[in-house]
């Protein structure tokens, strides 16, 4: 490894896999600092919804990027990219480790790839109307449409992440360049950072999916509800409106369906969330994974990970 570039663990995962227990345990380890890659915790306002960690699961270690940014405001990945470049090279500084956190992969792909963002291709118009065309026509009327300018970028988006969506077709129709060109074209810059990066995944999906079932319960039971039922009647961004917890629950408060199935339609797409973390996640070969299911408790997975780190530091770790 280059002795010169920042030595970044990151742990990255889908939702409900551990990645925060197992973030603190390492830091605490490794004298370390959390940054957090989610794009929904940055958040005010979002903090049950959002698996934010509180004061007590951060047991002291300190957690950056999180719950800063009002509802009312959107934050793009290259806002994210360049607040997370400074905060690591800070906390680098001052002679702690930084950690990388989170399960959105492309805050992660970003930072660690040091991709670099053109200031161009907007047009407030544009978005604008299409996204009055998606509620219209529905979303995967403009998916398609991306499909036939940017095949690559349409293929890696769901429907529901509309906001991306849009942007991919604005990009192209404003700067004429594809949006997956412009990230070829931003691979150019050599990355500050030596990454180790360790993804937590299962071997038997059903292990996962019943954890996250059991965290919706904890979340519903922590006060999800009367969270939402705030986030919903404020101003807010279409961003921070994409965050799973909140929109599931928003026809309940409607009155449209009832709480059992406001909760089961959660659940279901918090599973499907997670499908897709883990697909994105499984594209990186330069990953190493721990599967949980292998673990017989925190404890050893918390041991496999530290080893991983100990074995790739060369020098780096304090």
């Amino acid at each position: 490894m280059n002795a010169t570039r920042i030595f970044l663990p990151v742990i990255a995962g889908p939702t409900a896999s551990g990645k925060t227990a197992l973030a603190v345990n390492l830091a605490l380890r490794f004298d370390g600092e959390v940054v957090s890659a989610d794009s929904m915790q940055i958040y005010e306002g979002l903090q049950i919804g959002t698996a934010r960690p509180t004061y007590a699961e951060t047991e002291g270690v300190p957690h950056h990027l999180q719950g800063f940014l009002p509802l009312s405001e959107s934050y793009s990945v290259a806002q994210y990219a360049k607040a997370a470049h400074r905060v690591i090279a800070e906390i680098n500084l001052r002679g702690k480790q930084p950690f990388l956190c989170g399960g959105t992969g492309l805050y992660i792909d970003a930072v660690v790839d040091n991709l670099q963002f053109g200031g161009g291709g907007a047009d407030p118009d544009l978005r604008k109307k299409l996204r009055l065309r998606a509620e219209k026509e529905g979303p995967e009327v403009l998916l398609e449409e991306l499909r036939s300018v940017d095949k690559a970028t349409a293929e890696k988006l769901h429907p529901n992440n509309i906001c991306r969506i849009i942007r991919a077709l604005e990009l192209a129709s404003v700067s004429g360049i594809s949006m997956s060109r412009q990230v070829e074209l931003s691979r150019s810059k050599p990355s500050p950072y030596d990454a180790c990066i360790i993804v937590l995944d299962c071997r038997n999906r059903e292990f996962l999916y019943d954890r996250i079932n059991s965290r919706v319960d904890s979340m519903m039971e922590a006060g999800l509800l009367d969270e939402a039922k705030k986030a919903l009647s404020a101003p807010t961004a279409p961003t921070a409106m994409q965050a799973i917890g909140y929109k599931e629950l928003a026809p309940f408060i409607n009155g449209e369906i009832t709480l059992d199935e406001a909760v089961d339609n959660l659940k279901r797409a918090t599973r499907r969330y997670a499908k897709r973390q883990l697909s994105w996640f499984h594209r990186r070969k330069d990953s190493h994974f721990l599967y949980i299911d292998d673990y017989s408790d925190f404890q050893a997975i918390a041991d496999a990970a530290a080893s991983v780190l100990e074995g790739n530091v060369h020098g780096h770790l304090y």
